[in-house]
């Protein structure tokens, strides 16, 4: 009983730290020639989006990558609409470093089951990167970018972390795990008795 539960206490804290984690998303792994972002990246759903992604390494300013190389933008013909990601899985959205002109100023607007629950501060764009926070610390499941000029800016280094599961989810899985070890535990005592 005891090792059970020893057991399913570790798998519990070993399923709370995997969603505890933060992902950055910063595209280095894509084409980098003007490719659409692939519908599931990342685990999140780009499928209405407009989003491609290009080598900012190879451009000049102000299109400047935060790290690595690869950064994404919306086509000329970019809209807000265009802008939204959806995640596969309810989120803490931390937000993400833009550059490019100032004329491309950006508000990442956040939505939770289709209404909006937050509005970041709005970010000025330069040759710099710059992080943008969400500046919402509540469960979103769609981010989108609201800007007067799309393409004017890129986008690098997105981050958000994946929803902790519930405390009482956890307990509930812990009781589960520790019935079925009484379980176990009960069914070996009761053939070593008959025996």
């Amino acid at each position: 009983m005891k090792k059970a539960f020893t057991i399913a206490l570790a798998l519990a804290m070993a399923a709370g730290a995997q969603f505890a984690s933060a992902t950055v998303l910063n595209f280095d792994d894509l084409s980098g020639n003007a490719d659409p972002v692939p519908t599931n990246y990342g685990g999140l759903d780009w499928s209405a989006s407009g989003w491609v992604s290009f080598n900012g390494s190879d451009s000049s300013d102000p299109y400047t990558p935060h790290s690595g190389s690869n950064v994404i933008t919306l086509s000329w013909d970019g809209t807000d609409a265009l802008s939204l990601v959806r995640f596969g899985q309810a989120a803490t959205f931390d937000g993400a470093w833009f550059s490019g002109y100032a004329e491309g100023d950006v508000t990442f607007q956040l939505f939770y089951q289709g209404q909006l629950v937050g509005t970041s501060a709005t970010l000025d764009p330069s040759a710099t990167p710059s992080f943008l926070a969400s500046g919402y610390a509540g469960l979103v499941d769609a981010v989108g970018i609201k800007s007067n000029a799309h393409a004017f800016y890129v986008m690098d280094d997105f981050t958000f972390t994946a929803a902790v599961p519930e405390p009482s989810v956890t307990l509930l899985m812990l009781a589960g795990l520790g019935a079925t070890g009484f379980v176990a535990a009960r069914r070996r005592r009761a053939q070593g008795d008959a025996a």
